[in-house]
């Protein structure tokens, strides 16, 4: 007849095998990193995303104990860097640096080699900043009201530039003439400063920029600041009303921030690096030194940001239809 502890035997082996497989990720998550993180970073070294993926890199060094190494791998609207960072092993140690740009790029480059849902698991969002419509200082209008019946009354006579196509300033452009029902010839440029340097020259009427980057002209009467396009007043421009309050209900087009990991990524590393990276965002001296910058926290859980990210999609794919927007135009 066999023992009761014989007959146990099974049982027990069953149960230590259900608790190492509990245990294992627990295991995995506590140990990473045991060596230098690559972050790619798809846009030009000294940009803002560069700027503060850089600053999220170095503070994961600090509370985890290993190199956050930033890798610019700029080009083609960020698709190269993006397609080198799908390709890595799904094992922690490579990150993507992704912004709105890729959300867009969703639907204006579809047959580009990676899919964004497809090849990568979202990790954490990092922060959003806003943009302000300015008008060249000798356009007749004063406020975005006066902008917008100027823009109806004669289709297509009014331009805007845009650092160029596809860019998040091109795409804030697209989305005010869908959802103010106006016509207004878009400019691209290669980069900002061109755009830019048009719209200070008055040679362009309008454009989409960085807050930070334009507050001192518009303050300098260089150009006229007409809104801002979060759904609340800057921080850096707070007598400037929003496109929302100023004439253009719910219209909100901000450049916001996140990481991303390859397909496959164990979940147990995604959630501590979502844990590491919130309490970066969350720390009140962090929160009061981007603010200044006009930049604004962004603190979500994994499955708040896969959400967030599905509908920015979304939203984008609608804009580029209805625009008839090409990555090469």
């Amino acid at each position: 007849m066999m023992h009761w502890a014989q007959r146990a035997r099974p049982a027990v082996r069953a149960w230590m095998a259900a608790t190492l497989v509990v245990a294992a990720p627990w295991a995995v998550a506590q140990d990473y990193p045991t060596r230098p993180v690559r972050v790619v970073v798809p846009f030009a070294a000294g940009g803002p995303a560069d700027v503060y993926a850089r600053f999220v890199a170095n503070r994961l060094q600090e509370a985890l104990g290993q190199g956050f190494v930033v890798d610019n791998r700029p080009g083609a609207g960020s698709v190269i860097g993006t397609d080198a960072a799908a390709k890595s092993p799904p094992d922690g140690y490579t990150l993507l640096l992704m912004s709105n740009a890729h959300t867009v790029n969703e639907s204006l480059i579809p047959n580009k080699p990676y899919q964004l849902m497809r090849d990568f698991t979202p990790v954490a969002a990092i922060n959003y900043s806003d943009l302000v419509l300015v008008t060249r200082s000798g356009l007749p209008v004063n406020d975005l009201g006066q902008l917008i019946a100027m823009a109806k009354s004669h289709p297509g006579a009014l331009s805007y530039a845009s650092s160029g196509p596809g860019t998040p300033y091109h795409m804030a452009g697209e989305l005010f003439k869908a959802m103010a029902g106006v016509s207004i010839l878009h400019i691209p440029y290669r980069g900002s400063a061109g755009a830019r340097t048009d719209v200070l020259g008055g040679q362009v009427d309008m454009m989409f920029d960085a807050v930070p980057t334009m507050v001192e002209h518009a303050r300098a009467g260089r150009v006229k600041a007409m809104a801002t396009t979060g759904l609340a007043r800057s921080a850096v421009m707070p007598d400037v009303p929003t496109v929302d309050e100023a004439g253009v209900p719910k219209y909100e087009a901000t450049i916001w921030l996140g990481l991303m990991a390859p397909k496959g990524t164990p979940p147990a590393i995604v959630q501590r690096l979502n844990a590491e990276v919130v309490k970066i965002t969350s720390n009140p001296d962090v929160v009061r030194a981007w603010k200044a910058q006009g930049a604004t926290p962004m603190t979500m859980g994994v499955a708040d940001f896969t959400r967030y990210m599905n509908d920015d999609i979304a939203k984008w794919a609608r804009i580029v239809k209805i625009s008839g927007a090409k990555a090469d135009q």
